[in-house]
């Protein structure tokens, strides 16, 4: 049989879900790589059956308990992400807290300094109206150079940013890792962009 590398992706995270559910069934408590799984299989297969993203991001959230987790679990998985494929196509899908929110103290927990921290400091700026051509509402993430977009979406450059006939891919949004904007149909819709890996090359 020939798998493609997603495929091969799809059947190993299934068999890391189905050891969680063996886990679970004798009353042994979960790991983060197992419980990553279970989630992520889930949300998998909610998608795969037409379930509403925002519906998917909420079901997730509740399908572990803290006392069926090895303790620092929480803590240690702030955020999960998996690329599930909808029927209107692939979306990643972002879930903040899956397994709760993290203890302040304890087996790792998180402590924040105080302030602000600048992300991606120093690096170029602009902004870019992304225009949706296609039928259906598109997702982008944070992180996607904004020359591998779904090819339903356009990108248009403000003119201080298109010097380079690859400028598009040399930008990205300027938002947050794990975070995305949606882009509805016919919808054209301004964004700022941030240069990726740092300022003028």
């Amino acid at each position: 049989m020939h798998l493609t590398p997603r495929e091969r992706e799809r059947l190993l995270l299934h068999s890391g879900a189905e050891l969680a559910r063996r886990r679970l069934a004798r009353g042994a408590r979960l790991g983060a790589p197992e419980a990553i799984a279970l989630v992520c299989d889930e949300i998998c297969e909610l998608a795969w059956d037409g379930v509403a993203y925002e519906q998917v991001v909420a079901t997730a959230r509740t399908l572990l308990r803290p006392e069926q987790l090895v303790d620092g679990v929480p803590a240690a998985v702030p955020t999960l992400q998996v690329e599930a494929l909808f029927p209107y196509g692939s979306t990643l899908v972002h879930v903040d807290a899956p397994f709760g929110p993290a203890p302040v103290d304890g087996p790792g927990a998180v402590r924040a300094v105080d302030g602000e921290i600048e992300l991606a400091p120093g690096r170029e700026r602009g902004t870019a109206v992304l225009r949706n051509t296609g039928p259906l509402a598109i997702w982008v993430s944070s992180h996607v150079p904004l020359d591998r977009l779904n090819t339903a979406l356009t990108v248009e450059l403000t003119v201080e940013l298109a010097t380079e006939p690859d400028s598009p891919g040399r930008y990205r949004l300027d938002l947050p890792a794990g975070t995305a904007v949606r882009v509805e149909a016919a919808e054209a819709r301004e964004v700022a962009v941030v240069r990726i890996g740092g300022g003028a090359q």
